[in-house]
């Protein structure tokens, strides 16, 4: 399972990492760490995704997490390029954000986020939420084909 991590705080993606070898899933991470990176990765993506035949092997990952709060480009962008650039669905996005406000919560859905998570204060509920990841979005949740 490839999952790309979008955050700039190294304590949040030491904390994220950690909880996810709580779960059972082999878990690679490739981490960004500001959004103009990350829009380019997803662009890039996108566009191997759409050039290649059913015998290539693209590097979409099949789960983002996203920060939105983001140096250069922040996240709600980073959901807008998702959007554009892939002709067939992107993987799913989940919004793991330090903000509660109800604009952001709003905001993300409005552009497409699949759900949006609030970071949590502690490494025992960094680890909870980490599972309850894995056993929805990995585990039990269908996702689209990518294009043949």
């Amino acid at each position: 399972m490839d999952v790309l991590l979008i955050e700039d705080n190294p304590g949040d993606v030491r904390l994220t990492k950690e909880a996810f070898r709580s779960t059972n899933t082999d878990i690679e991470f490739h981490v960004l760490t500001d959004g103009e990176a990350a829009s380019k990765h997803l662009r890039s993506c996108a566009a191997d995704a759409d050039a290649a035949d059913d015998d290539t092997d693209v590097d979409v990952p099949d789960l983002v997490l996203l920060d939105l709060n983001l140096p250069r480009v922040d996240g709600f962008s980073i959901l807008e390029t998702l959007s554009a650039e892939f002709d067939h669905p992107p993987p799913p996005v989940l919004v793991l954000s330090s903000s509660e406000a109800r604009e952001d919560v709003v905001e993300s859905y409005e552009r497409a986020a699949n759900a949006y998570l609030s970071k949590p204060d502690d490494p025992a509920e960094f680890t909870s939420m980490a599972r309850a990841i894995e056993e929805f979005w990995i585990d039990s949740a269908q996702h689209p084909p990518a294009p043949s």
